[in-house]
């Protein structure tokens, strides 16, 4: 008889595993979904094809029914809940699929909780962006006995395009791997948010460093991260792509893997002063691309990229001015005071949509200095 499949956690990630296993695994029953947040779990189940999901609100009954449960969760706390509640039930030969980013040390407590009852336990982090995992490009990391794994072959090559295959080594070497892979993501944010702001202040303007990073990294995230940053998507979107209370929570484990082994990851914690900014700035709803706001207000700038500022205080000057026009002496001063109100006006106007073009449009070409080559360095 064909397993039935639960799926418990539907952040980003999640949810485009679901879409996934539901549209390419060829599923004989419904995939069971459940989340914490019950509206989420029956917005996916609507949005998907009607008959291929069934939510279900009490974990409890969920794992109950399943034979296979994949979760996603969002750290370790919760994922220890939900491993707690599994081991209340009868969990002898159902196989647990843990593909949250969470320390080595919960991966193998929450494996232990389920072996000693007698079910299987695979560690299988997940790598790619929430659009890339929906694609069905993700990578998956799958540690645990090669037995295991393979009963779960047929979904997981529905739902991963690669995979880092640690068949038999033990569960914690996957999730040290999937917590230092998420660093190599988090050091580059914090690297080209550095670089963005340092080229935005010392004139040579974003333009031509955004050119330098797609001819160099194509086809990486680089790009992405780049187009995130200099659009204003990390600020401007509801949903965080990657929210700033769990990066940090990736960088607290990255840096106790680093001191347990006697290193340090000293541009993860870089990265973990800036996050701090970002919470502080934006809240819960913060996103990791944020650090680049976070590194633009440590360099004198406004934590979001875009002319909201200048607007408003155009409007303000705009306001002024028509207060003074109204508020004139009469007679004969009036036209001089009035022409003189609006060429001030005209060249305050002026001066801003110069700043304006310079920060925002910094392809414009600077002129080439005319100093003899020799005398450049003099």
């Amino acid at each position: 008889m064909a397993p039935r499949l639960l799926w418990i956690g539907l952040g980003n990630i999640g949810r485009g595993m679901c879409q996934n296993l539901v549209e390419k695994a060829g599923l004989d029953k419904p995939l069971l979904i459940h989340n914490r947040t019950l509206k989420r779990a029956t917005d996916l189940g609507q949005s998907l094809p009607q008959g291929k999901t069934e939510v279900v609100e009490s974990l409890a009954d969920a794992i109950g029914q399943a034979d296979i449960i994949f979760s996603c969760i969002a750290d370790d706390q919760a994922v220890e809940e939900v491993f707690a509640t599994a081991i209340k039930g009868d969990v002898k030969g159902k196989v647990f699929v843990e593909c949250s980013t969470i320390a080595p040390e919960t991966t193998e407590a929450a494996a232990l909780s389920v072996l000693e009852r007698g079910a299987e336990f695979i560690c299988a982090p997940i790598f790619g962006a929430p659009a890339m995992v929906a694609a069905g490009n993700a990578t998956l990391v799958l540690a645990g006995p090669k037995a295991s794994i393979d009963k779960i072959r047929p979904y997981i090559d529905a739902v991963a395009a690669r995979e880092i295959n640690m068949a038999d080594e033990p569960y914690r070497k996957a999730s040290i791997l999937k917590v230092l892979g998420n660093t190599v993501i988090l050091g580059m944010v914090e690297q080209l948010a550095e670089t963005y702001v340092t080229a935005e202040k010392s004139g040579l303007g974003t333009g031509y460093l955004k050119q330098f990073v797609e001819a160099m990294f194509g086809g990486s995230p680089y790009p992405a991260y780049t187009n995130r940053m200099l659009q204003g998507d990390y600020y401007k979107r509801e949903e965080p792509l990657f929210a700033v209370d769990l990066a940090r929570k990736d960088a607290r484990h990255a840096m106790a893997i680093a001191k347990t082994a006697g290193t340090r990851l000293h541009n993860i914690e870089t990265a973990d002063k800036h996050l701090q900014i970002v919470k502080d700035h934006a809240g819960p709803s913060g996103d990791m691309a944020g650090i680049y706001g976070a590194v633009r207000k440590e360099a004198g700038l406004d934590f979001e990229n875009d002319s909201y500022s200048i607007f408003v205080g155009l409007v303000i000057v705009a306001a002024m001015a028509a207060g003074a026009w109204f508020l004139s002496p009469k007679g004969e001063n009036q036209i001089i005071w009035r022409s003189s109100l609006l060429l001030a006006l005209a060249c305050c106007y002026l001066m801003w949509a110069i700043t304006f073009l310079a920060q925002l449009n910094p392809l414009i070409e600077p002129r080439r200095s005319d100093i003899r080559p020799g005398f450049e360095h003099h």
